[in-house]
């Protein structure tokens, strides 16, 4: 019997006993060996040779994967580890470093409790590092910390015992400060990591050993022995006393903590529902007899075996035939396959418990962040997986053939469904299809899998970036006549305050119909007059429609029209049809027809539509370009190449850290200026240079540059080049 069918027995036995089951992720910035760690942890499970581990990168097999060296998709897996001489079932998820691709490392966190962050001991903290430790602590995921490439220090930096030591209190102090400020409240202190408990452990994943505190006084190993086995190339014989993949899950099964335990304080954080209910109490207790309560963090387009619906299970149990809810499409499905995923394979079972993941097929509308139960009715659903940057490049795409056309819509959807930081819709004015991604190397990675793995050759135009439009004062207030002349509307827009701003985009104020007093105090809280904050009716897309009129008598009627009108407007701003950010809107009073059939959509929508049009005008609308913060990191004598390359990309420097004989360049770019930077930076360094970026939002597009920029779009997009006037609305 072979290795992967013991596991797959062991794992069957270990999952219905939640203290002996760990739900884990690897999270790191680019190139910092989370793919090599993982490779380590599957060789000490004996599901690959020990000598190939860190060079095959087993769980990156997507061939995009292996041709680019990167990780692009999140990819699972179930491992079994003995313990202080008991078996434990660690669920892990391997998740790519590369900005483009964060959208899979926020939803991985959704699924696991404890997460392993890597960290490079030569370039310590990196921005991505950052921004993968907030996601975790967003989503009540506790961190331990491996810092890897120590051989790295040794060899190339020729660094001593004591010099090593202050890197890696460096690295320390820099996570536990993020922890600090990310971490909920009643887990800032307690989830600090700490080298004398084995929170930490130090290593080289590509050369198979790892050591911690606890275990160099177990086992007598110094930092000086550590030195000598490297620089005498007998990394062999460190392997063997402190293998990685014991030192590293042991940690894991340690300090991380088992789904009945995170359950308890991670379930009211990710579900707003009433945790004092049945399926409440049930999915804080980790209860397998209970109905059943689930989130999909990912679907997985099988040739074979169609759409995987891979995600968590918080209470109950699942097994093929039960007829389950998907609570967001507010259907029931019957399902056909109940498996767990041994990295590529996955293996069927007779049933999956609570507090593990498992991979379900036969759930058709399912799409990433949706809530499955059982039960008669739907339960509440999780909160919405917010993703921390938004798609600001956009390609046209093709089929080579044209026969190929409705294959192609139907291969879109679905790649849209498997990654939904992927945005895929059809330009009514020009007919195209429009593929929208975090940045060029994602839509490149989707074009390929579209024409080889879909079958769909295809043409894709050079990239664009997509803009939104902003105001930037308060407009007078316009009045807007419906086509009939018979009802009015009064309104005003202006710039929303930057803090509410943020806290929608953090996810901080949810977005959608605004029911609830809560929302109304935090508003005030944030700035919002007392008034306003009170008369809040919609938040969509970062904007806010405000309902500030006054004994009208029809108001409740046309109110459902009057937010229809305001999508409109946020969906397709008034310069160039770009959607708008950060805008309010203000109803101030309206003059209605008494009989309803005089205000229907025909007359209250275009009515309404016109007036925020020819306010933002007078608001002084412009055009917001999405910004990218850049980080390059190069040899002191190519500084004077990298300052010139990035003023010529309208660049703007906020910061330049030195650390011995490299120097990091911290700017802000905008993203319309980064296509191709690629090859100029490696010819302006000769190829020295390390460079990685990160979306930081949208900013005014200088003034010089508005009236081409918007002649641009309107022509690219099949409208006339001037810009639109007032009088072209009321």
């Amino acid at each position: 019997m072979g290795r992967k069918e013991d596991m797959a027995k062991l794992a069957n036995k270990l999952m219905y006993i939640p203290e002996y089951i760990r739900n884990i992720g690897i999270a790191a910035h680019i190139d910092h060996g989370k793919t090599t760690l993982s490779d380590n942890l599957l060789a000490g499970a004996g599901l690959m040779s020990e000598e190939l581990a860190g060079k095959q990168l087993v769980l990156d097999f997507d061939e995009q994967e292996q041709a680019r060296g990167i990780t692009i998709n999140a990819a699972n897996i179930s491992l079994a580890h003995e313990y202080e001489g008991k078996d434990h079932l660690v669920n892990l998820i391997d998740t790519p470093g590369h900005v483009d691709f964060g959208g899979d490392v926020t939803r991985a966190m959704r699924a696991i409790d404890g997460c392993i962050i890597v960290v490079c001991a030569v370039e310590g903290k990196m921005p991505q590092t950052e921004t993968v430790v907030r996601q975790a602590l967003k989503e009540g995921v506790k961190p331990v910390l491996f810092i890897n490439k120590v051989d790295r220090l040794i060899k190339e930096l020729q660094l001593g015992p004591e010099q090593m030591q202050k890197r890696f209190m460096k690295i320390i102090t820099e996570v536990n400060k993020l922890i600090r400020q990310a971490a909920p409240k009643e887990f800032k202190e307690k989830w600090l990591v700490n080298v004398n408990d084995g929170s930490v452990t130090f290593g080289s994943a590509y050369c198979n050993w790892a050591i911690s505190v606890p275990r160099m006084k177990k086992t007598g190993i110094t930092f000086s022995d550590i030195i000598k086995y490297t620089n005498e190339g007998n990394e062999k014989e460190l392997a063997k006393k402190a293998p990685v993949h014991k030192v590293i899950l042991d940690m894991v099964i340690k300090h991380l903590p088992c789904p009945s335990e995170a359950q308890k304080y991670r379930i009211p954080r990710i579900w707003k529902g009433d945790v004092n209910s049945e399926i409440g109490k049930a999915m804080m207790n980790c209860d397998p007899n209970s109905p059943l309560g689930m989130i999909v963090t990912k679907i997985i387009i099988d040739k074979h075996a169609g759409e995987i619906a891979t995600g968590r299970i918080f209470s109950g149990k699942v097994k093929p035939g039960d007829e389950v809810w998907i609570v967001g499409a507010k259907t029931r499905r019957r399902v056909q396959q109940v498996g767990i995923f041994m990295g590529a394979d996955r293996e069927n079972v007779t049933e999956v418990p609570a507090g593990n993941m498992v991979a379900l097929t036969g759930l058709k509308e399912a799409i990433a962040g949706e809530t499955i139960c059982g039960g008669d009715k739907p339960i509440h659903p999780f909160e919405a997986i917010k993703h921390y940057s938004e798609p600001v490049v956009t390609e046209a795409v093709e089929p080579e053939n044209p026969r190929d056309l409705p294959k192609l819509i139907e291969v879109l959807k679905q790649v849209a469904k498997e990654d939904p930081t992927l945005k895929a819709k059809i330009d009514e004015e020009t007919g195209e299809y429009l593929l929208s991604g975090m940045g060029e190397l994602h839509l490149e990675v989707v074009a390929y899998r579209i024409t080889h793995e879909k079958g769909v050759p295809i043409k894709t135009s050079e990239p664009i970036v997509v803009y939104r439009e902003g105001v930037s004062k308060v407009s007078p207030e316009v009045e807007g006549k419906s086509p009939n002349k018979h009802n009015k509307f009064y309104l005003t827009v202006e710039p929303l305050e930057d803090e509410i701003y943020k806290a929608i985009k953090n996810g901080e104020i949810p977005e959608g119909r605004v029911k609830s007093k809560e929302i109304a105090q935090k508003l005030r809280e944030l700035g919002m007059d007392k008034n306003e904050a009170k008369n809040v009716e919609e938040i969509y897309q970062g904007n806010v429609y405000v309902n500030m009129t006054r004994g009208v008598v029809h108001i409740g009627e046309v109110r459902e029209l009057v937010i229809e009108a305001f999508h409109n407007v946020v969906d397709k701003g008034v310069l160039t049809k770009e959607p708008t950010i950060k805008m309010k809107v203000k109803l101030h009073d309206t003059k209605l027809h008494e009989d309803a059939i005089h205000r229907g959509p025909a007359q209250v929508i275009p009515a309404v539509r016109s007036a925020i049009y020819a306010a933002m005008i007078l608001a002084d609308a412009s055009l917001y370009e999405p910004i990218q913060k850049v980080f390059i990191t190069a040899p002191d004598d190519y500084m004077g190449a990298v300052t010139r390359l990035l003023q010529q990309k309208r660049g703007q420097i906020l910061d330049i850290k030195k650390e011995e004989e490299l120097t990091t360049v911290v700017a802000k770019t905008p993203v319309a200026e980064m296509f191709g930077f690629a090859s100029d930076i490696r010819s302006a360094t000769e190829g020295r240079a390390l460079w990685t970026t990160e979306q930081i939002g949208f900013e005014r597009l200088p003034n010089e540059l508005q009236k081409t920029v918007m002649r641009q779009i309107r022509q690219r997009k099949g409208l006339k080049p001037e810009p639109p006037k007032v009088s072209d609305y009321v």
